[in-house]
């Protein structure tokens, strides 16, 4: 275990024994809140873990690396932007699929592109902000929020 996670887990259980002695009875219900939140959300993190081992098996690293490796270039980031403006998973589980992608050989603007525009852009959502916001507004908010997320991402390539 790294350090990094034995600091936020021992800050973690700090936070939980400070709360105890707040309130029991609060923190017991927000306990059992979080463990029903767990366990709603732990088909989909066991799905997307099967997937990035399927990924991972059945795609060699140097197809990974070939469209959207270093040589991949622009059309590579703008690939996997495009494939994270799609998807819909929660932006904390992106996070081990893209380390995983930029250890099998994808660019680090690709992988940035990826995290940006997963967080950034609603594909999924859109016609709830479509009814909320309005068509115009919407579309321009994801328009933008792409347009932004692979500048981010092409800035954060060339700074990286």
């Amino acid at each position: 275990m790294s350090s990094t996670a034995i600091v936020i887990n021992v800050l973690a259980g700090g936070c939980l024994v400070f709360a105890l002695s707040k309130d029991r009875a609060k923190t017991k219900q927000s306990l059992k809140i979080a463990a029903r939140s767990f366990f709603r959300i732990l088909p989909t993190v066991l799905i997307i873990i099967i997937l990035i081992g399927l990924l991972l098996t059945f795609v060699p690293p140097s197809e990974i690396s070939r469209f959207v490796g270093e040589q991949s270039g622009f059309v590579g980031v703008l690939l996997v932007g495009l494939l994270g403006a799609v998807l819909h998973i929660p932006a904390l589980l992106s996070f081990p699929l893209a380390a995983s992608i930029l250890k099998s050989g994808a660019s680090v603007a690709a992988t940035a592109a990826f995290i940006t525009t997963l967080t950034m852009i609603g594909t999924v959502t859109l016609p709830l902000e479509i009814k909320e916001l309005g068509k115009k507004m919407a579309l321009l908010r994801n328009g933008l929020s792409f347009v932004i997320a692979i500048a981010i991402a092409l800035i954060i390539g060339v700074i990286l």
